[in-house]
């Protein structure tokens, strides 16, 4: 009864093969330094047997030009990045799941003697073929954590313009400590007498440095001054908060002025 539940907890957080309908769980792996192992739930809802590889890479959150979020990946990282990838170890690396049965992806980090304190990241990549249906994956993020590890984020830069019926707006952020900070932006427009007239909130996950973009709905606004206020929390709705590291709360606002 206890597995089930567990099975059933892992399905509520997973990432699934949209091609093949296959459920991975959970969708971002957390490991102790002292454990130093964890596990990737694969379960085929299907009616055919699907092919699965197992491969890992480094890579992590960044915004390009116009603020999008992207994936970068690096093919040899250097020692000046908290790579993982040449020490984490996935078991098994093909495998077939038959159809209605669940599989287990084993990952042990065998980390280089004398690692600083910190968190330590990877991205799992897991790709699946079913039949005739072509070769399709999905990435998930693998943290690895020794010791002391701490998050924040530093806010700057925040800055709005208005393009049509949105209210497009941009913040630079740093993270800092020596882990990622994982958590969600919101942001809330309020107008003079305190009402709020738009809002927005997504998840981020802060690495290093990166500049996204929003656009929050704001309609045909009365002229006037209006604020924009901007908070990340350590929050997440997809990921337990026994996986988060807590950290302040951070903030920033500005005016927006609307002619």
């Amino acid at each position: 009864m206890r597995r089930a539940l567990r099975f059933i907890s892992l399905l509520l957080c997973a990432a699934r093969l949209d091609a093949q309908g296959v459920v991975i769980a959970p969708h971002a792996v957390f490991i102790d330094g002292r454990a130093r192992s964890g596990s990737v739930l694969l379960y085929n809802p299907n009616t055919d047997p699907v092919e699965v590889s197992i491969s890992l890479l480094f890579g992590y959150p960044v915004t390009d030009s116009v603020g999008r979020i992207v994936l970068r990946t690096i093919d040899r990282p250097d020692s000046t990045l908290r790579s993982a990838v040449d020490w984490i170890q996935a078991f098994p690396r093909r495998l077939t799941v038959p159809p209605l049965e669940r599989q287990t992806i084993r990952l042990l980090a065998l980390p280089p003697p004398g690692l600083p304190d910190g968190e330590y990241w990877a991205r799992l990549v897991i790709a699946a073929k079913g039949g005739q249906v072509p070769v399709s994956g999905t990435i998930i993020g693998v943290y690895y954590r020794r010791g002391a590890v701490r998050t924040g984020v530093a806010i700057s830069n925040l800055r709005t313009a208005l393009a049509g019926d949105s209210l497009v707006v941009w913040s630079h952020l740093v993270q800092q400590g020596n882990a990622a900070y994982i958590g969600t932006v919101q942001g809330a427009l309020v107008d003079s007498a305190g009402a709020v007239r738009s809002e927005f909130k997504a998840p981020i996950g802060v690495y290093y440095t990166m500049e996204p973009r929003y656009a929050m709905p704001v309609g045909a606004l009365p002229a006037g001054r209006y604020w924009l206020k901007l908070k990340l929390t350590t929050e997440r709705e997809d990921l337990g908060p026994e996986v988060l590291l807590p950290s302040a709360p951070a903030r920033d606002s500005i005016a927006v002025r609307v002619p």
